[in-house]
């Protein structure tokens, strides 16, 4: 048996980014830069007017005369012609600045009777132009190799005139649970002693918020041939695959065995964590397997802390994103813990973390109240409230 972080270590080392590929920017969204994102324009393009009003210059101002009117312009077309002495352009925002303007006045201070436009208010320090380039400049990188593309990754980069990016390829992530005792949701109460399977569930959606592609998620018996062929099929579809129980040392636990058979290295069995210790992380060449135990608290957990490094690594981004631990306040106490690192499920209730008072492996409305983990090191003695912990989110 290892410890958490001995294992961590073996996740992160494998958790490499698959092939890149290009998808256009309406396909982006989530992905992971595999090349840096460069501008291919100006921005903006040109001098442009921050507010709707008129363009002059400003030397005139002090003149106080009134100022002909000589054209107009919109965002995208500029006024052809040049703004000369007692000359203004009536534009709005968005637009070019004219040729000779440099000084834009709000609508709001200007009085205009046909052809003709003065100034009444009180003006401010302000010239209300966006100069040209004062965003960003051809050949300048918006956005690092590795950037996660969210919504406003991806305003920068069709701000930029690019239409496709190289992102690195999602991994495709099967899942499969076992157990002769399961049921798929909504069948349980019609089968004497069956209960609904749920850990899949959280597994795959889990799975996806982390990036991956889910190609199938489906329910295995005890049945070493059905096994058999469930394995192939995910080895045979997928990078990663997750299966749910069948990780402990029972009669009928015959997951880890059957997928040696096929070809897989272990590289770790046994995690000296509570909950989760049965945990099990393999290799077959370019595919992975993560065995989580059938309780659906300790599958979630160990999904958390080892199947999001492992995709975050693998979809581009840096494994060690998914386990940013923070300090934060507890606001009850926490009991000591025995020799295995122990991770608390807990919810924040607005001025710190509360753990929760069932910490059951197999309980699942204690599940969905849950918004945060609490990492106890082996050995940690027992933490009054106002203590400070180690927490993720769950």
């Amino acid at each position: 048996m290892i410890s958490f972080d001995e294992a961590l270590a073996i996740v992160v080392a494998e958790a490499q980014p698959l092939a890149a590929e290009t998808v256009t920017l309406g396909a982006a969204q989530g992905r992971v830069l595999a090349e840096p994102c460069v501008a291919q324009v100006d921005a903006p393009r040109s001098d442009i007017s921050v507010m709707d009003g008129y363009a002059l210059r400003d030397a005139d101002l002090a003149l106080g005369a009134p100022f002909r009117v000589i054209g107009v312009a919109y965002p995208g077309t500029r006024f052809d012609g040049v703004v000369q002495q007692g000359a203004c352009v009536r534009l709005f925002t968005g637009a070019p600045l004219p040729e000779g303007a440099d000084r834009v006045v709000v609508q709001e201070d200007v009085a205009r009777e046909g052809d003709t436009m003065r100034v009444v208010g009180t003006l401010s320090g302000k010239r209300y132009i966006r100069p040209h380039g004062s965003d960003f400049r051809v050949g300048e990188v918006l956005l690092e190799a590795g950037t996660v593309l969210g919504p406003r990754a991806l305003v920068a980069a069709a701000g930029a005139d690019v239409a496709t990016v190289p992102v690195w390829r999602r991994p495709r992530l099967s899942v499969i649970s076992t157990g002769d005792e399961l049921a798929e949701p909504g069948h349980a109460r019609g089968r004497a002693g069956s209960i609904p399977e749920s850990a899949s569930y959280g597994a795959a959606a889990l799975g996806e918020a982390w990036g991956a592609e889910i190609i199938d998620r489906y329910r295995l018996r005890d049945d070493i041939a059905e096994l058999t062929a469930g394995a192939t099929r995910a080895l045979d579809e997928a990078d990663v695959v997750v299966v749910t129980g069948g990780a402990s040392v029972g009669e009928k636990d015959y997951a880890k065995q059957i997928f040696v058979s096929l070809g897989t290295e272990i590289l770790f069995s046994r995690i000296a964590i509570m909950p989760g210790k049965p945990v099990w992380f393999g290799r077959r060449g370019a595919q992975f397997v993560l065995g989580l135990p059938g309780n659906p608290s300790s599958a979630m957990v160990t999904a958390r802390l080892f199947l999001t490094t492992l995709l975050a690594g693998l979809s581009g981004r840096a494994p060690s994103a998914a386990l940013r631990w923070r300090s934060a306040e507890l606001t009850a106490p926490l009991e000591a813990v025995s020799a295995r690192e122990t991770f608390v499920r807990a919810r924040f209730d607005g001025d710190g973390v509360a753990p929760l008072g069932n910490q059951d492996s197999g309980l699942q409305r204690a599940l969905a109240e849950a918004d945060v983990l609490i990492r106890r090191l082996p050995h940690a003695a027992a933490a009054p409230a106002g203590s400070m912990v180690s927490v993720i989110d769950f």
